[in-house]
C-alpha cells in the first residue's frame, strides 16, 4: 500500500473522529421536514457474503402497469462531513482496497460497517433514488429525495442468484421476512426488462469471473472461481440504471458532476480479428451494436469459451475513466454499458468519487450552490483515477502473491491458458485453476489479447508477486 502511494492506516484525528462518534447523532438527520419515511417498505440489501459495508438496498412496487424501484443509498455526508479529518483521509486514498490478506477500507469501521452501513434491523439515512420501470425497460420517470429506511434482511449473491436461477430453495433471511419472496421476484422481473433493454442499444453482454481466496484458519487453500449470478446482475442493473438518473438529476439541476465513461476501444481492430476468426465480420469502425449481436452468437454458440472471450474484450476495451461534465456540455457514452449520461453514485462508503456525487445532490436538493467548483471536481477525477489504477495493483499484487504460495510446489506443470496482455512490459496470461495471471517468458513473438496456449509453469516469487510461465 505505502510503495503504491496509500496511507494504510488511519490518522490519529480521523480514529478520534470515529471513536467519538455518537449513534444517537442520527436522530437530527432523521427529523428533517424533508427527509420521508420509508422504513415500513420491504427493503433488502444483496451484496457478498461477508461484506459489512453495506452502500445500497432496494425494494419494488407496483405502478399503474409499470414497476417502481426504489434504491437506498446509504448517506454517508450525514456522518462524515466535508473537510473532517476522516474526509480528507479519504480525499488521500479515494477507495478502499479489498486484497486477500486485508481490507483497507476508506472509512473507519466505525462508519462505514456501522453508522453509515445499512446494516439489517436498523434505521438509517439515506438518499433515494426512485424509478418508474415500464415492462419494456425504459424508465419512464426517476425522481431523488432523502429518506430514513430500514434493512428487513442482509441477503447474498451466492444464495439468492442459486434462489432466482431455482437451483436451490429460498435463504432463510428471505423466507423469514413476509412477502419479501415475492417483493424480490418483482424487483428480479424489473431488471431483467432493464437489462434487456439496455443491450438492446447496445450494452454488452460479458461473463466474468474472479478468484476469490479460500482460507483455513490463517491458511490460504484456494483461489476459487467466482461467477456472475442472477442476483449480481440484478443489482448491477439496478446501480447502472441508479447512476444514470443521478448524472440526469444532477444536470438538470444545472450541476457540473463527475461522470463515469469508456471510450472508444483503440484495439478495435483486435476485436475486429477475433471476431473474423470465428466467421463474424465486424465494422471496421468501433459499433456496440454489432458487438453486441457476435457476443450473443458466441455465448449460445460456445458457452465454455465465453468466459475467456470476455476476458478478451474487457482487456481490448480499455479502462474506464472518470471526467467532468458541465450542464449541457455532454461528454464521451460509456461503451460498454451504452448509456450517455453516468456516474458513481451508489457506493459512498467504498468510493470518494460516489461521497462527492452525493454531496452534489444534496446540494441540488436543497437549492443550495454546488460544494465543489468545476476545478475541484476536475482534481477529484484525476486524483480517483490515479488511486483506482494504485490500487488495481495492490489487488493484483497481492491475489498473484496468494496464487504464488498455492503454486509454489507445482513446476514444471503444465496449464491451459489465454493471454490477456501484450505490451513493452510483457506478455501475460491467464490459468482457470487456480484464477492466477501471470508473465509468458521465452518466445512470445506473434501472441495477441484472446489467443490461447499451453505453458508451464517455471517460477513463483511469492513475497514479490511473480508467477512466470514459458510455452509448452
Amino acid at each position: 500500500m505505502r510503495e503504491r502511494g496509500f496511507e494504510p492506516d488511519f490518522p490519529p484525528a480521523a480514529i478520534a473522529q470515529a471513536g467519538a462518534a455518537d449513534s444517537r447523532e442520527f436522530g437530527a438527520s432523521q427529523n428533517r421536514t424533508d427527509r420521508r419515511d420509508l422504513r415500513n417498505l420491504l427493503w433488502c440489501s444483496i451484496d457478498n457474503d461477508d461484506s459489512r459495508d453495506l452502500d445500497q438496498l432496494s425494494v419494488a412496487e407496483s405502478r399503474d402497469g409499470a414497476t417502481g424501484i426504489l434504491i437506498a443509498i446509504a448517506d454517508v455526508d450525514a456522518r462524515v462531513g466535508r473537510g473532517s479529518p476522516v474526509d480528507q483521509h479519504a480525499a488521500v486514498n479515494t477507495t478502499s482496497v479489498y486484497t486477500a490478506a486485508h481490507v483497507f477500507s476508506m472509512l473507519p469501521e466505525r462508519f462505514s460497517t456501522d453508522l453509515t452501513s445499512l446494516a439489517q434491523d436498523e434505521d438509517r439515512a439515506a438518499v433515494v433514488v426512485d424509478l418508474t420501470v415500464t415492462p419494456d425497460g425504459s424508465v419512464r420517470a426517476s425522481d431523488v429525495y432523502r429518506a430514513t429506511v430500514r434493512n428487513r434482511a442482509r441477503l447474498a449473491y451466492p444464495s439468492v442468484g442459486a434462489w432466482l436461477e431455482g437451483t436451490a430453495p429460498p435463504p432463510a433471511p428471505l423466507t423469514a421476512v413476509p412477502g419479501l419472496e415475492d417483493n424480490l421476484r418483482l424487483q428480479d422481473t424489473a431488471a431483467h426488462a432493464l437489462q434487456q433493454s439496455r443491450h438492446e442499444r447496445g450494452a454488452l453482454t460479458l461473463d466474468t469471473v474472479e478468484g476469490k481466496p479460500v482460507f483455513a484458519g490463517d491458511e490460504l487453500r484456494d483461489l476459487t472461481a467466482i461467477g456472475r449470478s442472477r442476483a449480481s446482475a440484478l443489482i448491477e442493473d439496478f446501480m447502472i440504471a441508479a447512476n444514470t438518473a443521478t448524472a440526469e438529476f444532477l444536470e438538470r439541476h444545472g450541476f457540473s458532476s463527475l461522470r463515469r465513461i469508456v471510450r472508444m476501444p483503440e484495439r478495435w481492430p483486435r476485436i475486429v480479428k477475433l471476431a473474423a476468426d470465428t466467421g463474424t465480420e465486424l465494422p471496421a469502425n468501433p459499433d456496440a451494436r454489432a458487438l453486441e449481436r457476435w457476443l450473443l452468437t458466441q455465448r449460445q454458440q460456445n458457452p465454455q469459451r465465453f468466459v475467456d472471450l470476455s476476458l478478451s474484450i474487457v482487456k481490448l476495451l480499455g479502462r474506464g475513466e472518470y471526467v467532468v461534465e458541465k450542464p449541457n456540455e455532454p461528454t464521451p457514452d460509456h461503451f460498454g454499458l451504452a448509456v450517455d449520461d453516468y456516474t458513481h453514485a451508489t457506493a459512498p462508503n467504498r468510493r470518494f468519487a460516489d461521497l462527492v456525487t452525493q454531496r452534489l445532490v444534496k446540494a441540488a436538493l436543497d437549492g443550495g450552490r454546488p460544494p465543489y467548483s468545476e476545478s475541484d471536481l476536475d482534481a477529484i477525477a484525476r486524483h480517483c483515477m490515479d488511486r483506482e489504477d494504485a490500487a488495481n495493483r495492490v489487488e493484483r499484487q497481492v491475489r498473484k502473491a496468494a496464487a504464488a504460495i498455492l503454486l509454489q510446489h507445482r513446476h514444471g506443470e503444465q496449464f491451459d491458458a489465454i493471454v490477456t496482455g501484450v505490451g513493452p512490459k510483457g506478455t501475460w496470461v491467464r490459468v482457470k485453476h487456480p484464477v492466477v495471471e501471470g508473465r509468458l517468458e521465452g518466445s512470445v513473438h506473434g501472441l495477441e489479447v484472446g489467443d490461447h496456449l499451453p505453458v508451464r509453469l517455471v517460477r513463483t516469487v511469492p513475497e514479490k508477486g511473480f508467477i512466470d510461465f514459458e510455452r509448452a
